[in-house]
């Protein structure tokens, strides 16, 4: 694979630069992406299509994108993750376990090592 770069002169403007291919790449817009379960929505530039619009902020009517999750309804960044006991399922196991569990461990060893 081989790549050519083009050395541009100082005085190259960016409207003399063709950056893209014209025609083969999809409208790139501002898009509104709404939260379904939290009351929030983000106005950012994508290429989705969408057939709905909405009025932002601003007042101009956007395209909206509706989402199922985003960082405000995500456990993760709500803080209502949910963590796992370790402690607790240790202890359990051990009043489950804890005389048997500790002997069969020994008398393995005991054996391997014969």
């Amino acid at each position: 694979m081989r790549f050519e770069f083009q050395l541009l002169a100082a005085s190259t403007t960016i409207n003399e630069i063709q950056v893209m291919k014209p025609d083969i790449h999809p409208e790139y817009r501002e898009v509104v992406f709404k939260d379904k379960t939290a009351d929030f929505a983000i106005l950012t530039r994508s290429s989705i299509k969408t057939s709905e619009t909405i009025k932002w902020e601003d007042g101009k009517e956007y395209p909206v994108y509706y989402v199922d999750i985003s960082s405000a309804s995500h456990p993760f960044y709500t803080g209502k993750q949910q963590f796992v006991d370790t402690m607790g399922r240790v202890e359990k196991f051990r009043q489950k376990f804890g005389g048997q569990y500790q002997s069969t461990q020994k008398k393995t060893k005991k054996q391997a090592k014969k």
